[in-house]
């Protein structure tokens, strides 16, 4: 969903970029009217997408939903709603149809770095652990990474801090999502030099390669540090992530329940090492607690350590 759903919307089926990048993902179907969707193909799709991903399709992205399945629909030549859900829901067929469907309602729409504060104290963090001692290497979790931004700002992140010491690459990253389209973006590793707005000249030469058509390449030692699987946040309870040293799950939350996001945290603090960081986005949870959980005392984040 930020995978995972996930969600940067990181890997998760963002409702954030409106009609518009809608319009844009139908292509040349955009220019024929969109089929009227009834209230009661509008709750069974509602229905659908919460099951499957715990994403919560409001009635103000309503037409964001109608734009693009209707699209999809004049790709495949069905004329409603009702007979595409069938076919999406109709056993190994419909679970590939769903595949593309959801890369469809995916916005992968991040950037390197994406909330400096959060990298701020990361940075700070990771410090202090190198201070204590590197008896293991540091395992770094992106929840619902999307196209791979945050994963390798991550391993940026971890090569930096650990840049001069006897172990520079002793950091392995993690990035999670549901969207296989997403991922297999994160896994070739090239990017826009827009989505490197926030990385300094330095940091670029460093770990990056110009590519001939003005896109950026991730340089292969910093690409084996990072691995890219797919996962639903809803499935976290049967994933094999744990004793993870710093997890990352911002704008991921804010599509869910607020039942289902506690449930999601309390997940990933279980997955916490002893003296693990977690950083949720900025407003995307208010009144959770955990009681192996210690609030970092920065204003300007949310984020956790685990006891211990």
């Amino acid at each position: 969903m930020r995978s995972a759903v996930a969600a940067c919307g990181h890997c998760l089926i963002s409702m954030t970029q409106g009609e518009g990048q809608g319009m844009q993902a139908a292509g040349i179907w955009a220019l024929t009217p969109s089929v009227d969707m009834s209230q009661a193909d509008f709750h069974d799709w509602q229905t659908l997408l919460e099951e499957r991903t715990g994403v919560i399709v409001s009635e103000q992205r309503r037409s964001f939903l109608q734009t693009n399945l209707s699209a999809r629909m004049r790709e495949l030549g069905v004329t409603d709603y009702a007979s595409y859900y069938r076919q999406v829901t109709d056993g190994p067929r419909g679970a590939v149809e769903w595949s593309t469907l959801l890369d469809r309602l995916t916005v992968q729409e991040t950037c390197f770095f994406r909330h400096p504060p959060s990298f701020e104290v990361l940075a700070s963090y990771l410090q202090e652990r190198l201070q204590a001692g590197l008896s293991r290497p540091w395992e770094f979790w992106s929840v619902g990474c999307s196209s791979g931004e945050e994963a390798y700002s991550l391993a940026i992140q971890a090569a930096e801090a650990l840049q001069g010491s006897e172990l520079p690459e002793h950091f392995a990253v993690t990035g999670t999502d549901i969207s296989q389209g997403a991922l297999s973006k994160a896994r070739e590793g090239c990017y826009s030099g827009r989505r490197l707005e926030q990385v300094s000249d330095e940091l670029r030469r460093r770990y990056f390669f110009a590519q001939p058509d003005g896109r950026f390449k991730v340089v292969p030692s910093l690409a084996a540090r990072v691995c890219c699987a797919k996962l639903n946040v809803l499935e976290l309870a049967k994933a094999p992530m744990s004793g993870m040293d710093v997890i990352f799950c911002q704008n991921v939350l804010i599509y869910f329940r607020r039942w289902r996001r506690r449930d999601i945290l309390n997940r990933l603090a279980e997955s916490l090492v002893p003296g693990g960081l977690l950083v949720v986005g900025v407003g995307e949870v208010s009144g959770w607690q955990h009681p192996d959980l210690v609030p970092v005392a920065d204003e300007r984040v949310l984020a956790f350590t685990r006891k211990g």
